[in-house]
């Protein structure tokens, strides 16, 4: 999920990672030489920001086709504002537009040899909805703080990055275009590889990190050819990504898409950007809702599934984090209704039914819940419910996948709760990534006051150890064991964060007497 619309419109606390040791004094008008040109930035105060670099061709040239890198241009162009998101039916302060290969460079130093950890931060919005850009995002403060190069990024989302051609237009060029959007990303790694010296970082030092889709997307990468390489370390949060569709179940929900433009295929190409919008208002053939959109098993950039049905090969002696909230549906569902924070103990059982997924009798839910929690109100032990029977099982399956795999692996359960409604919606989605970042002053959601700025540092610090020697451990943070199937050590952020076995055996027996599937994955 892309976080919340206050987070894009709207921590100073002493770092435990390695001192910053910035390099020569920024100039007011930075300026770096790339593989297609020169780019001017903006100096902001100790870190150089460099916006809307063009990693790829314009879209348009590629609709429905593997990326093109972007073209070479002469004298120097100016790196000063976001680009556009790819075109989408989430309102956003972005321009939208089909020319959205574009990504954001924030760094503390200039210097070719410096070799700084890299940071590759990849945007939630489920495939279908976001951008790499606004305050919350924002990289410099984890550049300062963690003496880092931190990126951010766009690409192509929803219909333009996953509408699968490759049973409706036979033919090697439309054989990807289920995938798209996650082939963006790899050109976008190609381009960290092949430039991030010049902006002081070390190509050999690349961690992947995104929230929700963002997360997603990352575990379907762990499982691309494509990918293999172009990424050292990588921290999930709120986003997994076990199985993707089928070319059966992708070919349907293209054909509806394509109903709803009143087009066909040799049409797709002369299309307006308006006209092809019309597709995302297409009923998904095989689920309630609008079609879903994400990866495809396409056998030519995804040839298996991401985590089923075990961990991916290629990705084995990868570093892995990956985590979430405990109260994830307190944005997911309580986010947009407001209603539930009053919940009644009458009106909970129906509620639960409707939105707890994983088909397991409500009664027995609600008496296990208030025993393990007998202070618990109804709003939360919804949040609790729900969160349990849906995303977080992916996250177990993918934790369990890589420990039998023998991974290095860490698991964290984020526990502080939101300040905003006064915690009633719990630790919900998207509350790591001002915690991550360090933007808790961007956030009214995890507000600036001195717990979340405490939080943030043991958070953000974690990250920076993680991104500098595949271990999160360290510092003054509590010894942080790999995942295991015997002990399944855990990392609690909190308060007082500290590593629990096992945190929640029960909730996670209770919904795994039940199959989990991935939506979209029919």
């Amino acid at each position: 999920m892309q976080p919340t619309r206050r987070f894009l419109l709207a921590s100073a606390t002493i770092s435990l990672v390695t001192p910053v040791a910035f390099g020569a004094p920024m100039k007011a008008d930075p300026e770096v030489a790339i593989t297609s040109g020169r780019l001017r930035g903006r100096a902001r105060g100790d870190v150089a920001e460099f916006l809307g670099v063009h990693y790829g061709a314009d879209t348009r040239t590629t609709r429905f086709r593997a990326p093109k890198p972007a073209p070479a241009w002469s004298g120097v162009r100016d790196a000063l504002s976001y680009g556009a998101a790819c075109p989408q039916s989430n309102p956003l302060p972005d321009k939208q537009d089909e020319d959205c290969l574009v990504l954001n460079v924030w760094t503390p130093t200039l210097e070719k040899g410096a070799k700084k950890p890299v940071l590759v931060y990849i945007h939630g919005g489920a495939f279908s909805n976001g951008s790499g850009s606004g305050a919350v995002l924002n990289g410099a403060n984890l550049a300062k703080q963690g003496d880092a190069v931190v990126l951010t990024l766009n690409h192509r989302l929803n219909l333009f990055g996953h509408l699968y051609l490759g049973h409706l237009a036979p033919g090697a060029e439309h054989a990807p275009s289920g995938n798209a959007g996650l082939l963006d990303l790899v050109l976008a790694l190609q381009w960290v590889r092949d430039n991030i010296a010049a902006f002081g970082g070390d190509k050999d030092c690349v961690t992947v990190f995104g929230q929700s889709g963002g997360g997603a997307k990352i575990a379907t990468l762990m499982a691309m050819p494509q990918a293999k390489g172009l990424f050292h370390r990588a921290w999930t949060m709120s986003g997994q990504q076990v199985t993707a569709q089928g070319p059966r179940g992708a070919s349907a929900r293209a054909a509806a898409a394509m109903e709803a433009m009143g087009a066909k295929v040799g049409d797709l190409d002369t299309l307006s950007t308006e006209q092809l919008l019309k597709g995302l208002t297409a009923k998904d053939p095989t689920m309630a809702g609008r079609a879903y959109w994400g990866p495809v098993l396409d056998e030519v950039a995804l040839p298996v599934h991401p985590f089923w049905p075990e961990a991916p090969a290629q990705s084995a002696k990868l570093p892995m984090v990956m985590g979430n909230t405990r109260e994830e549906t307190g944005s997911l569902i309580g986010g947009s209704d407001r209603a539930l924070l009053s919940l009644t103990w009458d009106a909970l059982p129906a509620r639960l039914e409707r939105d707890m997924v994983t088909d397991i009798p409500v009664g027995h839910v609600i008496e296990v819940y208030r025993k393990l929690y007998p202070d618990i109100t109804p709003a939360l032990l919804f949040f609790r419910a729900t969160t349990a029977g849906r995303s977080w099982r992916g996250q177990v399956i993918e934790a369990e996948a890589r420990a039998r795999q023998g991974a290095p692996t860490w698991v964290y359960q984020l526990n502080w709760p939101a300040v905003i409604d006064d915690g009633k919606r719990g630790a919900f989605h998207t509350l790591d990534i001002p915690l991550l970042l360090r933007n808790t002053a961007a956030s009214e959601d995890s507000g600036d006051g001195a717990e979340a700025r405490a939080l943030s540092t043991t958070m953000s610090d974690a990250l920076m150890r993680f991104a500098r020697t595949g271990d999160p451990n360290g510092g003054a943070l509590a010894k942080w064991p790999k995942y295991d199937l015997a002990k399944r050590g855990t990392m609690v952020f909190d308060k007082v964060s500290k590593t629990e076995n096992d945190p929640r055996k029960v909730e996670r027996e209770l919904f795994g007497v039940a199959p989990y599937i991935q939506p979209g994955t029919y």
